[in-house]
């Protein structure tokens, strides 16, 4: 195992920064009148949940000698109306750009990431169904 650390301090209102353990912020709060100011801290996990898959669909792709273009992740959910308004479906849609790209090793790419290697989805995976499609352009 190994530990980690993270820290998120409070600015005022419903603002806060919150600081990864390589030093590096991001702006948090909530999206009412006075707040509107980072991202809401519900879809800084899905953000997480793009990038995490990402990095490792751009890992796997250039493990297999591809030369990518653009690699985009688009997040969609679907969330409890009640507290805590857990997320119950995570889709992800991979749009991947390259050369010669075959359609059958980003599918790989994806579900490797999604079901092997990805931190943040395995958090996640015991409360949402997380599911996926590629668009190759």
């Amino acid at each position: 195992m190994k530990d980690t650390a993270v820290s998120v301090q409070w600015t005022g209102k419903r603002q806060f920064i919150g600081t990864d353990s390589g030093n590096h912020s991001v702006v948090i709060s909530s999206h009412d009148g006075d707040n509107h100011t980072g991202v809401k801290p519900s879809e800084l996990l899905l953000i997480a949940v793009g990038a995490c898959s990402a990095y490792d669909v751009v890992s796997i792709l250039e493990k297999k000698r591809y030369e990518l273009q653009d690699v985009d992740v688009t997040v969609k959910a679907t969330q409890e109306i009640d507290p805590p308004y857990t997320f119950r479906k995570i889709h992800l849609i991979f749009t991947v750009s390259g050369e010669n790209l075959k359609p059958k090793d980003v599918e790989q790419a994806a579900s490797l990431s999604l079901e092997k290697y990805c931190s943040v989805t395995a958090t996640v995976r015991g409360e949402a169904e997380v599911t996926h499609e590629i668009v190759i352009q």
